[in-house]
């Protein structure tokens, strides 16, 4: 039981680092346009072989 004593306040401080975490890539706009790459894998304007 001793051990609980160490390990909640470590996973409490790991837990607001990795909140921290989380809200300065949002704040950062990491998140922007999430579908933006899916549609241009499917498009034929980027393509590799271009037409003459």
């Amino acid at each position: 039981m001793q051990v609980l004593t160490y390990l909640i306040p470590i996973s409490l401080i790991l837990g607001s680092i990795g909140l921290v975490a989380f809200i300065y890539t949002v704040r950062s706009n990491q998140y922007d346009d999430p579908e933006g790459d899916s549609r241009r894998i499917l498009s034929d304007e980027w393509d590799d072989h271009p037409k003459p």
